[in-house]
């Protein structure tokens, strides 16, 4: 009721692909699903080049954040992406993980944010479109012979991390989730008139959602994510939120799990740093809650 739901996908998902990069461990295609009449999703998949016959892998969907692109995900030192991303996806798929890199359509400045305003009055949000996408992504997916549709992990950054909180809350194809670079407590990133963080002195207009504060701060999307494992990565100089606010919200979520005698599927990782990935343990948890040893 908060997102707004469409339709599930109505037509065929018409797979096409094309090899666009690879590694020494890795191969990447470029990947279109189509989703509604005129819709469609796209991704970037990297497969291990190891892969042997019957070999069902874990995947790790590693989504972009704000104005950016699934190449983001790959790019290496040098490229002015890797300071927030750190490679993340080519980190992942050189560790034997399946990857795949899905665009989100949170990029174009205003163009984006007229079509979640547009939504709106409709009971919609850019959200909306997300789910549908994603949900032809884990369909397309479960059905790859080197895929373990049982073991796979979400993990988003940035303006990729509220996908981290929402569409695992409404999907759950998606064993376990982590939300880096924008776990916070939610209500006030959004109300607040006396503070800096607050999204009111942002330009980022589209970000309050109908009625959330009432109904669903991050620590109750968690409690739908549950009790599938989930992960927070957050860096102390990451200008978005202070550390008390992340603890804060946390907080709530670390005596959730505990209360449904889960208290190992949850964790964070503060670490010394900004706006960015860390990949320490967070790659821990994909190893161990996704069951796969390091290659």
């Amino acid at each position: 009721e908060i997102l707004g739901r469409l339709p599930p996908p109505s037509v065929a998902a018409n797979p096409r692909s094309r090899h666009i990069l690879e590694s020494s461990r890795w191969d990447a295609y470029e990947l279109v699903l189509d989703v509604w009449p005129g819709v469609f999703t796209w991704a970037y998949v990297l497969i291990p080049n190891d892969l042997r016959p019957g070999d069902r892998r874990p995947v790790v969907v590693c989504q972009h954040g704000l104005e950016t692109l699934p190449e983001d995900m790959i790019a290496g030192p040098g490229d002015s992406s890797y300071a927030v991303y750190r490679g993340l996806a080519a980190r992942l798929a050189d560790r034997g993980f399946v990857v795949v890199a899905p665009h989100n359509p949170h990029r174009g400045g205003d163009a984006f944010r007229v079509l979640e305003r547009k939504a709106n009055p409709l009971k919609k949000s850019l959200f909306s479109v997300i789910a549908g996408q994603h949900e032809r992504l884990l369909q397309w997916l479960s059905v790859q012979t080197y895929v373990d549709p049982k073991r796979i992990g979400f993990y988003g950054v940035s303006y990729g991390g509220k996908t981290a909180m929402r569409i695992p809350a409404v999907l759950d194809g998606y064993t376990l989730s982590i939300c880096s670079a924008d776990f916070t407590e939610w209500v006030w990133k959004n109300t607040l008139v006396d503070s800096p963080y607050s999204y009111l002195y942002t330009g980022e207009y589209e970000i309050p959602e109908f009625n959330l504060a009432n109904t669903f701060n991050y620590s109750d999307m968690v409690a739908l994510i549950a009790p599938r494992p989930f992960m927070v990565e957050r860096g102390h100089d990451d200008p978005t939120s202070p550390d008390e606010w992340v603890a804060h919200e946390y907080a709530k979520v670390r005596r959730f799990y505990s209360r449904l005698a889960y208290p190992e599927r949850t964790n964070i990782d503060f670490f010394n740093g900004g706006h960015t990935v860390h990949g320490v343990s967070t790659f821990q948890f994909l190893y161990r809650h996704l069951d796969f040893t390091r290659r």
